[in-house]
């Protein structure tokens, strides 16, 4: 790269055009995230807003703090999509960007048969709930694939929902890389890609390859409940004498033998483990064994305080972290000092650190941009990618058909 080289035109995406018509988690992810990769991500949405645009967090002007964060670096358009006029508009402009992005389901007029009469090239990426064509979000999926039921306390009689929603983010990707696969796909062949994505069947992907549903299936037994233990490793939560909680975690025979020497329990686990007859070497007894080596190596984090535990387990090869708020992260070297992390003035939220995209490319981040605000790119991308005049677009105005935005 040339020293005046502009960084947006050697994006991976740099040149991709994406009409993105979504609302919550999932497909506006994968917008931000191809947008971070460099593609022009235009975003359509009601003229009104859509559905999430006032979702909590919200900043003391009301401005959605959710809504901007998922939606950093796209351009908004607005436009009435109940009106024929407006859904011929944006066909047109899916038709011109040839890539589309949706969780709207069930409009004829923005089906993948209907589209592909104006683009028969056309990438159409659309998310389902379920594989069945049935509702679904992240948090009702998550009630029916089994992981509130092995999340909390052991002694926990009912389900307990992560507040993670992991299956919207993991969706949201796989979108992504459905999208930078089908345009390989039509760079090579010039044929365009339907692509269906169930936000259920990612959960069940996932369950399954970690084995959480083959367990059941081919030994007859399902996951218990272990609260914050490590499933087949060793791995306990510690608190120290000034109250500070730690997750410490020892994978390897050289973790948990450093684990044993810093917290003077070496001589004990020796003794325990010819008491036994078992072999600490191995994972599956360091987890069968997990509370009473536990019950060996509390002694130490109770008679010391955080910093001086913080202190020898960074001296040592053990896995570990202090349990940590969002307020201290947020404050902290790691967000402060990352260059992940850019100082960004959002209108309605104000200026804070916000994250780029996570990917270094040849060591940089892309940074973030600022969200739009609704319809603020209405006009200028009417006019660039449709080439409509300031006329045809003040007629399209005046009829109701779409609206434009205060600059950002």
């Amino acid at each position: 790269m040339t020293e005046n080289a502009d960084p947006a035109a050697a994006a991976p995406l740099a040149g991709v055009q994406i009409i993105e018509i979504a609302s919550f988690v999932a497909v506006p992810l994968a917008g931000m995230t191809l947008a971070q990769l460099g593609a022009e991500v235009i975003r359509v949405d009601p003229i009104t807003g859509p559905a999430d645009y006032h979702r909590w967090p919200l900043a003391d002007g009301g401005t959605s703090i959710y809504w901007t964060g998922l939606n950093k670096g796209i351009r908004s358009v607005a436009v009435d999509l109940r009106s024929s006029g407006g859904q011929e508009l944006v066909a047109d402009m899916i038709a011109a960007a040839g890539v589309v992005i949706t969780n709207v389901v069930g409009r004829q007029w923005l089906s993948f048969d209907s589209l592909t009469v104006g683009r028969p090239d056309l990438i159409h990426v659309e998310i389902t709930g379920r594989a069945d064509g049935t509702t679904g979000v992240d948090y009702t999926v998550n009630a029916g694939v089994g992981f509130p039921l092995v999340t909390g306390p052991v002694e926990h009689g009912g389900p307990i929902n992560h507040v993670l929603p992991a299956w919207d983010v993991a969706c949201g990707l796989y979108t992504a890389l459905g999208v930078s696969a089908a345009l390989r796909h039509r760079e090579r062949t010039g044929e365009g890609s339907r692509i269906a994505l169930a936000l259920e069947n990612v959960a069940l992907a996932t369950a399954g390859s970690l084995g959480y549903l083959t367990e059941p299936m081919v030994t007859g037994h399902e996951r218990s409940r272990f609260g914050n233990d490590v499933y087949g490793q060793y791995g306990q939560t510690f608190t120290s004498a000034d109250g500070v909680d730690f997750m410490v975690v020892a994978l390897t025979g050289r973790h948990f033998r450093e684990l044993a020497e810093l917290t003077g329990a070496t001589k004990a686990v020796a003794a325990l483990s010819e008491a036994l007859a078992v072999d600490f070497a191995e994972e599956g007894t360091r987890f069968r064994y997990r509370d009473v080596l536990g019950g060996l190596f509390a002694d130490w984090f109770h008679r010391n305080d955080a910093a001086a535990i913080e202190a020898a387990l960074a001296a040592s090869s053990v896995l570990w972290e202090r349990y940590r708020s969002f307020a201290e992260v947020a404050a902290g070297p790691r967000v402060t000092a990352n260059p992940l992390f850019a100082v960004l003035d959002q209108p309605g939220v104000g200026a804070y650190h916000a994250a780029g995209l996570p990917l270094a490319i040849d060591g940089e981040h892309s940074p973030a941009a600022a969200a739009p605000t609704l319809g603020v790119d209405t006009a200028r991308v009417l006019s660039g990618l449709l080439g409509l005049s300031d006329e045809q677009i003040g007629e399209l105005v005046d009829d109701g058909i779409v609206a434009t935005g205060t600059e950002r």
